[in-house]
């Protein structure tokens, strides 16, 4: 089934070249250009993603990205927030109003495209409510009992261990950069140094891999982050 997009931005040109962009990714997208249509939108369609821009005539990005997140409908599609603020205060505002991820002005199509593209590697709401394991090989995570094994033996992993390898496999293949990982894994304390994802990294793959310096699960992508191969 063709993944659905909205797209609420003012701006048209910017607009019209991202929709093209995804139109030609094979993706269904509609477009509105402030927050009150895009509201509509969110209430007359079912969306598979949000693409949200701050700075809107009337009602703003971060009001209606909160009505979204608490809108019983829209409460578990993901929201990419677009801005020209780079300021850390404005990046955790829009983080803490339930954005998915965050992407600063001017920005280039691919790597809007590869936001994009992490972000419809998620499960859908229909399959998180039910979906209560993730595996790998031998390797299986219980979500409900947040517990995990390797083969028959259980792996003790704290409780940020256990959340960075759920997302991890969660997005299987996909590369997670250090900043998106920290937004998801130790949520609104962003001021974490990105080398705590490092050391983290480091502390899951000597429990679950074979052999921890020749990693199999965990890969490294130098200059961006971290995939989950399965």
């Amino acid at each position: 089934m063709t993944k659905k997009i909205l797209i609420v931005e003012d701006e048209e040109k910017l607009s019209s070249n991202l929709a093209d962009k995804l139109r030609a990714e094979g993706y269904n997208v509609s477009t509105a250009r402030d927050g009150e249509s895009g509201w509509e939108h969110a209430q007359r369609e079912t969306y598979d993603l949000f693409v949200l821009d701050i700075m809107l005539p009337g009602l703003d990005g971060l009001s209606l990205c909160r009505m979204i997140r608490n809108d019983n409908k829209t409460a578990e599609v993901p929201i990419i927030m677009l801005t020209a603020r780079s300021t850390e205060v404005d990046k955790i505002v829009g983080l803490e109003s339930g954005a998915d991820d965050y992407i600063v002005k001017p920005f280039g199509l691919g790597e809007f495209l590869a936001r994009v593209r992490v972000q419809m590697r998620r499960p859908s709401p229909a399959r998180r409510q039910i979906q209560d394991e993730l595996t790998a090989g031998d390797l299986r995570l219980d979500l409900t009992g947040r517990r995990v094994f390797k083969g028959t033996d259980e792996v003790k992993l704290s409780n940020k261990e256990f959340d960075l390898l759920t997302e991890l496999m969660r997005n299987k293949n996909a590369v997670l950069s250090r900043d998106l990982i920290l937004t998801k894994v130790w949520g609104y304390d962003y001021f974490v140094d990105k080398r705590t994802v490092d050391v983290h990294i480091r502390w899951l793959r000597e429990k679950i891999e074979d052999n921890p310096s020749n990693p199999r699960l965990i890969s490294t992508v130098r200059g961006v982050g971290y995939r989950f191969e399965d």
